[in-house]
């Protein structure tokens, strides 16, 4: 995932987008077969023959021809999943998105050469805006290396929608606009909007075909700045893109209705680059407490960011970094890809810039002045008041765990990732006294335009070894045994999701295709243990490892009695984002953490004591 950059590139970055395998449909009986096993963990053995036999009643009724209906369609698309996955997990959610979709965090430059500092807001971000442009220029002229897998391509379609990308809210579905285009496919958008105090303003990044200077980005910057110093906030239209999907599309309608210049505003802004949110905020992270950054990222101030826009940059006024995007065009990985290259230019040149000072003669920004009326100001009120409502009731922590990291597990020959999820399974067991239902990301890359497909940690050879690890009577043995198992069934279930063997996006096919020709729903999607072992996104932990590089996110709980959980592996630690619901009386983020570094010391004891 590191970015390779090549002055004279071998390679074109989008160059294998056309040979790519297209995504493969799992048989029925393997996918049957796996979803049977998933759910044990979570029933009773009476429970778990119930479910047995609607399953079987399934595979050889309704779902073998739901299963030929899903190959027919296969057969005409290279993804048959794609244009349904971003319809039921994204555009079709009536939902605010904001919070509930949208992912966020903090940028790590302040464990490096930015550390929180006050008076240096502007210049900071001039130049981290200015890393962001180079790493636009290089898809724009194809000059980032494409990724693999050892020798196996992965599919770089996301890539498109980092920049220039925004979704427009729909009465009953939303929908993705994306101007970004190569050059050799045509001109491109290269505004960016600022957003600062509830105001908008946009400049053109490139000026004479050149893009603009750190010095240059200062001066529009710091005009930005002096026009929304000592002046009363701007309207805060921006809030409305935290509202529930519906009520913000009526309101954008009749915000067009009102002028057609507001069109013309609301098209500047989704045809913009990014936006970049000049923030009052002083969150004051620290490399080990990442909590302030990370809570700011997700819950901060509506009116300076724009919900929909696939790339929010945050600045705040510490001298700290985050950034807030819409999930929809893209996964995590698009933007760690983008953010760790800006963390490797910035360590590079110790976060300064060493070019020329000479700003060209260029126009200033613009400011975009939306028209309002007391309508509109009644549905800013509105999306601003549910969303503080909802923004206090998430508990966010994010902590470096600094006492070992990737040397040490891989030292003792186990997955890095695997031993994080077994943790995870151990921490939430001890927290909660029973099992979690647990989604982790699988990624499908390496199929045409492949996303992600669902890894279950929660297996039943996990769930034998968090239940040994509890026993007194357990010997060392006992455990490592049973750790070894979970271990190697985790290992195999993650690699038949990211070969495109996994289940759960398999029965969404099904499932949609059912509901799709106005059948009655079968049984299997009606189960109990269906939403019990988190079907239909009923995921207690909602899971992801975010890489082995600096960067990191955080996403809030899938449910409402669940957590949201982001980490990354470093050489020497683990940091973690661990988000639940303060209303739920089930969850605790703070605790799950501290049980989370009690079974890491505990596992890497059990470890080390034999080696495995």
């Amino acid at each position: 995932m590191t970015n390779q950059v090549s002055e004279f590139p071998t390679e074109r970055t989008f160059q294998y987008q056309h040979s790519l395998p297209p995504l493969p449909v799992p048989s029925l009986e393997g996918s049957l077969a796996k979803y049977l096993d998933a759910v044990r963990p979570f029933s009773t053995e009476e429970e778990y023959q119930v479910t047995a036999a609607v399953v079987k009643r399934f595979g050889e009724g309704i779902g073998k021809d739901l299963h030929q209906k899903l190959l027919q369609r296969a057969r005409t698309r290279r993804n048959w999943l794609e244009e349904w996955w971003l319809d039921a997990a994204y555009l079709e959610l009536r939902y605010p998105s904001q919070l509930n979709v949208n992912f966020g965090g903090p940028a790590p430059y302040l464990e490096h050469c930015w550390p929180p500092t006050e008076g240096v807001q502007l210049q900071r971000t001039s130049i981290s805006m200015w890393h962001t442009l180079q790493y636009w220029d290089l898809l724009r002229t194809e000059r980032l290396d494409p990724h693999k897998a050892g020798n196996v391509v992965l599919d770089m379609d996301q890539f498109r929608m980092l920049f220039c990308t925004c979704k427009i809210p729909g009465v009953t579905k939303d929908t993705i606009i994306n101007y970004f285009k190569t050059e050799s496919e045509g001109p491109c958008p290269s505004h960016v909007v600022v957003m600062c105090k509830g105001r908008f303003f946009s400049f053109d990044a490139v000026c004479d075909g050149y893009i603009l200077t750190p010095p240059e980005l200062l001066r529009q910057l710091t005009h930005v700045k002096q026009c929304c110093e000592g002046e009363p906030a701007g309207d805060g239209v921006a809030a409305l893109t935290s509202e529930e999907r519906t009520r913000w599309a009526k309101a954008r309608e009749y915000l067009i209705g009102i002028d057609p210049a507001n069109k013309t505003i609301l098209e500047i802004i989704q045809s913009s680059l990014f936006v970049v949110s000049l923030d009052d905020a002083k969150p004051y992270a620290t490399a080990e407490n990442y909590t302030p950054v990370t809570r700011e990222a997700l819950t901060g101030d509506p009116t300076i960011r724009w919900g929909d826009k696939s790339y929010n940059s945050l600045s705040f006024a510490d001298g700290t970094f985050g950034s807030n995007c819409d999930h929809a065009p893209y996964d995590a990985m698009v933007l760690v890809t983008h953010c760790y290259y800006v963390d490797q230019q910035l360590k590079a040149t110790d976060g300064r810039w060493k070019g020329s000072e000479t700003v060209r003669p260029m126009p200033l920004p613009e400011e975009l002045v939306f028209t309002v009326d007391d309508r509109v100001r009644s549905d800013v009120a509105h999306a601003k008041q549910q969303y503080f409502e909802t923004t206090q009731d998430l508990q966010v922590v994010c902590y470096a765990f600094t006492s070992f990291g990737k040397a040490a597990i891989k030292q003792r020959k186990l997955h890095p990732d695997t031993f994080i999820q077994l943790a995870l399974q151990l921490a939430y067991y001890r927290q909660h006294g029973r099992l979690g239902s647990c989604y982790e990301t699988a990624m499908t890359r390496r199929f045409y335009h492949g996303r992600t497909e669902t890894m279950r940690p929660c297996t039943l050879e996990a769930q034998n070894w968090c239940h040994t690890m509890l026993l007194p009577a357990a010997s060392a043995e006992a455990k490592r045994k049973a750790l070894l198992l979970a271990f190697n069934k985790h290992n195999k279930l993650m690699a038949e999701a990211q070969n495109g063997k996994g289940f759960d996006r398999h029965l969404l096919g099904l499932y949609l295709i059912a509901k799709e020709e106005g059948l009655p729903m079968p049984d299997l999607f009606t189960d109990p243990l269906y939403s019990k072992s988190g079907g239909g996104g009923n995921f207690t932990l909602s899971t992801s490892l975010v890489g082995y590089t600096t960067v990191l996110g955080a996403v809030a709980p899938m449910v409402h009695h669940g957590y949201g959980f982001f980490y990354r592996i470093g050489d020497d630690r683990i940091v973690a984002s661990c988000t639940a619901w303060k209303s739920s009386p089930e969850t605790d983020a703070e605790a799950l953490f501290q049980n989370l570094v009690s079974s890491l010391h505990e596992m890497l004891h059990l470890a080390t004591t034999a080696q495995l």
